[in-house]
């Protein structure tokens, strides 16, 4: 037998995160790899996902990969553009989410994200773009899948800021936050998901020919391995196909 197309790490891990979407769900959706992942999904197995950007846009289809929620695609190919109060109250707040889409600067074991500062709040090393919505979609949304490139100046042991709650500094819970929170994590290595007792992220999946000990080493804490750890699926021919196309549509778009 033939074998697939090869694949890149960020490619592994947008099409894992594309396949966590489900036809259907309305998806409030992050700039960047999250928003890359959501339209992979819209464009192969979930067509009927309702795209929401914090601009506004709701049904939004676009051609091209947004640069930003401001990005006149978006509304051009929107079902209909309300205000960003209505967005957050109607919608978000109201529990009319299923999906919010997030990546961050830094997550700790606990699922928090932090947006804002690396170092201390008044004197930081790096300040960082910011909250953004992601606190109220972290807050609001059903369940929250996050995505990001698994180093380890990025996965540690506590956030410098929490800008988006996942299970609290010491994984107490969500403290009478709506959603479940992240219920998923997935970066360029494997998936790491909450343990349902401590809330703690342990290793439940890792990509092919990712081993365990490469992603211990990546990770700022004494990260536990799933009893249950599996090999995530590589991309089909299919899905790299709609996903190369589509960042190339969008190299092409922005080019000039």
């Amino acid at each position: 037998m033939a074998e697939g197309p090869a694949h890149t790490a960020d490619e592994m891990m947008t099409v894992t995160a594309a396949r966590h979407l489900q036809d259907g769900q309305v998806c409030f959706v992050g700039i960047g790899l999250p928003s890359e992942a959501a339209n992979l999904a819209r464009l192969t197995h979930a067509p009927n996902v309702v795209l929401i950007y914090e601009s506004g846009t709701i049904g939004t289809t676009p051609d091209v990969l947004p640069l930003s929620i401001g990005d006149g695609e978006l509304a051009e190919t929107a079902d209909l553009v309300v205000s960003v109060p209505e967005v957050f109250a109607y919608w978000l707040q109201a529990g009319r989410v299923d999906v919010g889409f997030l990546s961050a600067a830094q997550i700790d074991r606990f699922g928090n994200l932090n947006t804002t500062v690396i170092g201390g709040y008044e004197e930081p090393d790096v300040r960082l773009p910011g909250a953004g919505g992601a606190p109220e979609i972290a807050s609001s949304a059903r369940e929250v899948i996050v995505m990001l490139r698994h180093r380890r100046r990025a996965f540690v042991p506590e956030v410098d800021f929490v800008t988006s709650v996942g299970f609290g500094r010491r994984g107490e819970g969500r403290a009478g936050h709506r959603g479940a929170g992240p219920t998923v994590v997935i970066t360029d290595l494997g998936v790491l998901e909450p343990d349902p007792a401590t809330y703690e992220l342990r290793l439940a999946a890792v990509h092919p020919g990712v081993d365990v000990d490469q992603v211990r080493a990546e990770t700022g804490w004494d990260l536990r391995i799933s009893e249950d750890l599996s090999v995530t699926d590589p991309p089909s021919p299919d899905e790299l196909e709609v996903l190369r196309a589509l960042k190339a549509r969008t190299e092409a778009a922005h080019a000039g």
